[in-house]
């Protein structure tokens, strides 16, 4: 299992327990990945990092006083 947080600017879009799909973003040395349909974003991720797979299920979401972040997991 591989973990992953993804930062979400609006409460409610997602949820503990839910079924996602991510799509891959290049940009000149990392990837990025947003689930779909553009709900939350992760950061930066280097080239030797690169996500296997594009599904997984949501663990957590928290709110801090920086916004939402998501965890989720994929099997990898």
């Amino acid at each position: 299992m591989r973990s992953m947080e993804f930062k979400m600017e609006r409460p409610g879009l997602l949820h503990e327990g839910d079924e996602i799909t991510v799509t891959e973003g290049v940009l000149p040395s990392n990837y990025y990945y947003t689930i779909d349909p553009s709900l939350a974003m992760s950061g930066n991720i280097p080239f030797r990092e690169r996500l296997k797979v594009r599904s997984g299920r949501v663990t957590s979401v928290i709110q801090n006083e920086r916004g939402f972040y998501v965890t989720a997991e994929f099997d990898e």
